[in-house]
């Protein structure tokens, strides 16, 4: 009988010592859960924080795009022709090769916020604030000054192109400040400011291009 209530007592202190167990592992578990719940959704917020953007954001790459493609577009017209300088040559090589790959980036943005590459309505009448109103941006060339410039050779190329390009970083810069005071998108930002510091430089190197010529 000693031994039956000894053999007894030993099964339920092992088990009062089980649940004990139990129980300290199920507090620690407990506790973790809200860390592990809150580790997983920072992520998130950083993620939402870095793809907000606002109309200013939208506007800016919408009107920047078709920009930067006319200066592409001048820039190629130029390197076809065998009677410029190597200086104009190189610096519309340079414009093309910067100018290009910032189409690509802000075409991206567009397509990642479920915006139009082009605004509903197309350009014309679309408000542009200061980038040059009715419904054309600053500085772009029209359809028979592109002809202009594509018939020209020589020096009267290299001024007609110089002139030009100096117009249409002119109105970039304005496009690209605007963005600067008024967009959300950090990374638009962040290209805005490259323009104008860019830009600000070529026009600088035109104008000298020019006082050559």
């Amino acid at each position: 009988m000693t031994k039956r209530y000894l053999s007894m007592s030993a099964l339920a202190i092992a088990a009062t010592l089980t649940l004990a167990g139990c129980g300290s592992s199920d507090t620690p578990g407990t506790a973790t859960a809200p860390e592990t719940s809150a580790g997983s959704a920072a992520p998130e917020t950083t993620q939402d924080t870095a793809a907000e953007h606002n109309d200013a954001d939208v506007m800016f790459a919408q009107m920047m795009i078709p920009h930067h493609r006319q200066a592409v577009e001048m820039s190629e017209i130029m390197l076809e022709k065998d009677s410029i300088s190597p200086e104009v040559r190189d610096l519309a090589t340079q414009i093309r090769d910067a100018q290009a790959p910032e189409i690509e980036t802000m075409t991206g943005w567009l397509e990642t916020w479920g915006e139009p590459v082009e605004p509903e309505g197309g350009m014309e009448g679309h408000d542009m604030g200061n980038m040059g109103g009715s419904g054309e941006m600053q500085g772009m060339m029209t359809e028979d000054e592109l002809a202009e410039l594509e018939a020209a050779e020589g020096d009267e190329a290299a001024r007609m192109f110089l002139e030009s390009m100096t117009a249409h970083h002119n109105g970039a810069v304005e496009m690209a400040q605007e963005e600067i005071e008024n967009g959300q998108y950090p990374d638009a930002i962040a290209l805005a400011e490259t323009i104008v510091e860019t830009q600000q430089a070529e026009i600088e190197e035109m104008g000298a291009l020019l006082a050559e010529l």
